[in-house]
């Protein structure tokens, strides 16, 4: 049986913790509820915390509920994926993009 892993969300009050100070790689997609785009990138954010469970580490940020942590990386659309290693911005990928553009993404990171 395949454990189903949900996608957390993260809070300008937890972002330290849990992203930055991440032994792992993080990859986070910022969104909000109003977005269409991200509702289409949301099932593929899902697919690939399964696929790299153990690896990598996926969270989401409301840009509503969690507006400083997106205005301190400057998201000015979304939604937009960071990859985040050794509390660094290492990449960032913005719009609906497929699967494959994100795991490319990913694999320079692992």
């Amino acid at each position: 049986m395949l454990w189903e892993i949900a996608v957390s969300g993260v809070t300008d009050a937890d972002w330290q913790s849990l992203v930055l100070d991440s032994e792992s790689p993080v990859l986070v997609e910022f969104w909000a509820p109003w977005c269409g785009p991200c509702r289409m990138i949301h099932p593929i954010i899902d697919e690939l915390a399964k696929q790299y469970a153990g690896k990598l580490k996926c969270y989401k940020v409301n840009t509503d509920e969690s507006p400083s942590v997106a205005t301190r990386y400057g998201i000015r659309s979304i939604p937009t994926v960071i990859i985040f290693k050794n509390g660094e911005k290492k990449d960032a990928v913005i719009g609906a993009v497929p699967k494959s553009t994100l795991t490319t993404s990913i694999e320079k990171f692992l």
